[in-house]
């Protein structure tokens, strides 16, 4: 695809999903999944589906599984729990510390938005990394980051056309399209690259420092 060049200062504000995208959470997340689809009645992955699921958006995803939608967000629930048990086995990615300091070098606001708890965002990132996030919108349900995103950028006092969110699922990449920020899709998470790729972001990286340099360098490359 063609390179797109960013405008200067478009991006004063960095919207950063949280399992998948700093925290690497996948690997965790599918050692609990079989006890938490049998403590709320819905069917477990089975292994030959795993590299399926990952090519689906959250909301076929439930559908497949056969999630009653009103569980979810006892399962949201039940999950930050389980996740806050286990958080001592939970790390940022490789480069994400130095990302996140490099773009508070910058001068880039930065933001959390996530489904999952603030006490974890902060446990997982460690007081140094955590500090440099000026603004966290968590506890979102899995289908109302949107809406989390509109209150965002209201308190942080900063435009849509402004702001670049970042994630790795298409989920994300929905939620920035419905309020109008520009979207860039990480490939080291949840979701595969392929599928995101497909999803047209406007921005995909592969590895943490991409991000700061494309944001630095304003000119950048989509799949």
């Amino acid at each position: 695809m063609p390179t797109r060049a960013a405008p200067p200062g478009r991006w004063h504000l960095v919207v950063l999903d949280f399992d998948g995208t700093l925290a690497d959470s996948f690997d965790w997340f599918c050692g609990v999944l079989d006890g938490v689809a049998d403590c709320y009645g819905f069917r477990r992955v089975l292994p030959e589906e795993a590299d399926t699921l990952r090519g689906m958006s959250a909301a076929a995803i439930v559908r497949h599984l056969d999630v009653p939608l009103w569980k979810l967000p006892l399962i949201s629930r039940h999950m930050h729990a389980l996740m806050a048990r286990d958080i001592a086995a939970i790390r940022p990615f490789p480069g994400v510390p130095e990302m996140l300091a490099a773009l508070a070098a910058d001068g880039r606001a930065l933001a959390v938005l996530s489904s999952n708890s603030r006490a974890n965002v902060e446990r997982v990132l460690g007081p140094e990394s955590a500090g440099r996030v000026a603004h966290y919108a968590c506890g979102a349900s899995v289908f109302g980051k949107a809406g989390r995103l509109r209150k965002l950028l209201r308190r942080a006092g900063v435009a849509a056309a402004e702001t670049l969110c970042i994630g790795d699922e298409l989920r994300d990449l929905e939620a920035a399209r419905a309020v109008g920020c520009a979207f860039g899709a990480v490939g080291w998470g949840y979701t595969t690259a392929e599928a995101l790729r497909a999803a047209g972001p406007d921005l995909l990286f592969m590895r943490p420092a991409e991000i700061r340099a494309a944001i630095a360098s304003r000119s950048v490359i989509a799949g």
